[in-house]
């Protein structure tokens, strides 16, 4: 029992350690966190997208994903410019804000944009298949018979962090009241955006 909680928790610290850091994703999440827009199936989105992400590094697919180094240059070509168009609209809304009021054919529209846009942050992100997949699973690989039980912890441990980044993201709410704080947090979000975007191009 005790060495099952050691390998959840070790699997739980190296999750944490991966997915905490200022990323595209989590750009995507706090914002839609801070706008209360579609909160729960972006934080479901990201957090089952990891899970199954975990279960084949786990499950030894990351020895495919190193194989197949030109479909990981495709996908960084393809994530690449789609973070640089993302980040261009981000750029726009900092000169040209948006009002934050939504009829409710806008706001069914705004859902299905944001989902659709989690799903592209989440799986056109070659370093999600590097980190995810192939890093985590190594390590799941050294624990032997208890991997799936440290590829548990790590699932976990995303969980945790995109509900705690969706749903937290409301408490900055009032701080960003003002339409200056939302071109901040806009000009924030579009440099991390074509930044990360920029980088994958060059790289693939």
């Amino acid at each position: 029992m005790t060495s099952a909680l050691t390998a959840a928790a070790a699997g739980f610290g190296t999750g944490l350690s991966l997915i905490v850091a200022i990323g595209a994703q989590n750009a995507f999440v706090l914002r839609q966190g801070i706008r209360r827009d579609a909160v729960l199936a972006v934080v479901g989105i990201c957090a089952l997208s990891d899970a199954v992400l975990i279960a084949l590094g786990v499950g030894g697919v990351g020895a495919v994903v190193v194989a197949y180094p030109r479909a990981l240059t495709a996908v960084g070509w393809i994530g690449g410019a789609f973070l640089l168009c993302y980040g261009a609209l981000a750029a726009r809304r900092v000169i040209r804000p948006q009002g934050a009021l939504r009829t409710e054919g806008e706001a069914t529209g705004s859902r299905r944009r944001a989902v659709l846009t989690c799903l592209a942050l989440t799986w056109l992100n070659p370093h999600v298949y590097l980190d995810t997949v192939f890093l985590l699973g190594s390590i799941a690989a050294d624990r032997g018979a208890l991997r799936w039980t440290f590829g548990l912890g790590a699932a976990l441990a995303s969980l945790c962090w995109f509900a705690a980044l969706g749903f937290g993201g409301r408490l900055l709410g009032r701080v960003l009241a003002k339409p200056s704080a939302w071109r901040v947090l806009d000009g924030l979000v579009a440099a991390t955006m074509i930044g990360i975007g920029g980088m994958l191009v060059v790289r693939a």
